[in-house]
């Protein structure tokens, strides 16, 4: 016995039906985002700028979203650790990353093996944060100025020992945009995080170091010494310190920071987050506590232009990295 046939009409109907309840169901997760608490994956130790930025507007976001935002400190690999944890969670908007740039313009070039792909596996949903570095020394080092501490640099054999965030972070590559601006020599020995390089540097197991919002606390009691500035204009965090350009002409180096998903989330729930990432970083109060730590300001741009921003990031520093010779294994 034959079936009867579906009218083409109701079929139609029908097949147009199944299209659209992925959809719908898709759309009203959205709505329903967040139901349950959110991760917030740090590729650094908590004490460093990245962590200390986290944590300021976590608590906001918390607030607005009306679920906790729980931060992860996981170090290590220059924060491939934490970049690999979000890029390869479910993408459904629960796992986060809060991205310093070396996650995406310099690991990449750096990192003989890398178990993802930055650029393709994780999503831009927002800018956060954009700071200079400050160059800062030891007290007991006979550098009261920057062109002291260039002279001294020059002096020094063998040379004087430096710390990082780690191989291939910007403040490593800070200080390696310095030596090859000025002709100088030092000495890099990475750390995991900005925590532990400001305790070395305390400590007087090395000499200088590129910091940011974790260091302009101890510069400003007077344990650290700052010399200067990576930016184009001076830090208002550290308005009394010359900017490198203003002795040697030619010198920039910026940070940035961000919020990745991974690749896949629900665009609603990317929304979502812009919108509620936006309220957070229009608040005056987020402003001031950035600006009291030294962590920078908030860096408000559009998607297309925060994508465009890595993609320049990532060709300027490729350069410098092959430049210089640097690998990881």
């Amino acid at each position: 016995m034959m079936k009867a046939k579906l009218p083409r009409r109701r079929f139609l109907q029908l097949a147009a039906s199944a299209v659209a309840i992925p959809a719908v169901s898709r759309i009203a997760n959205a709505q329903a985002y967040p139901s349950r608490p959110i991760r917030l994956l740090v590729g650094f130790p908590p004490g460093g700028a990245a962590d200390i930025i986290a944590r300021l507007y976590g608590q906001s976001l918390s607030a607005r979203l009306g679920k906790p935002v729980v931060i992860e400190n996981r170090p290590g690999s220059g924060g491939n650790l934490a970049s690999d944890a979000v890029a390869k969670a479910p993408p459904d908007g629960y796992t986060l990353l809060h991205g310093s740039d070396n996650a995406f313009i310099s690991n990449p070039h750096v990192y003989a093996r890398m178990t993802f792909n930055p650029l393709k596996d994780l999503i831009p949903v927002a800018s956060l944060t954009s700071n200079q570095l400050v160059l800062a020394v030891h007290p007991a080092l006979p550098a009261a100025n920057l062109r002291e501490f260039v002279e001294l640099v020059r002096r020094s054999k063998p040379p004087l020992f430096y710390a990082s965030i780690g191989n291939g972070s910007q403040h490593h590559l800070a200080m390696e945009m310095l030596r090859q601006h000025l002709g100088i020599d030092l000495t890099h020995v990475p750390y995991r995080g900005g925590g532990p390089a400001a305790i070395a540097l305390l400590a007087g197991d090395i000499s200088a170091m590129f910091g940011g919002g974790s260091i302009v606390p101890t510069i400003r009691s007077g344990k650290l010494r700052g010399l200067a500035t990576t930016g184009t204009v001076r830090n208002p965090a550290t308005p009394e310190l010359p900017t490198i350009a203003e002795t040697y002409p030619g010198y920039e180096a910026l940070i940035w920071q961000g919020l990745f998903a991974p690749e896949g989330t629900p665009q609603p729930t990317i929304e979502r987050l812009r919108h509620e990432i936006a309220a957070v970083l229009a608040q005056p109060e987020l402003r001031e506590r950035l600006a009291d730590t030294g962590s920078g300001e908030p860096y408000v741009t559009t998607p297309e232009e925060f994508s465009a921003r890595i993609r320049a990031d990532y060709e300027k520093y490729g350069k410098l990295i092959r430049a210089i010779g640097l690998k990881v294994e």
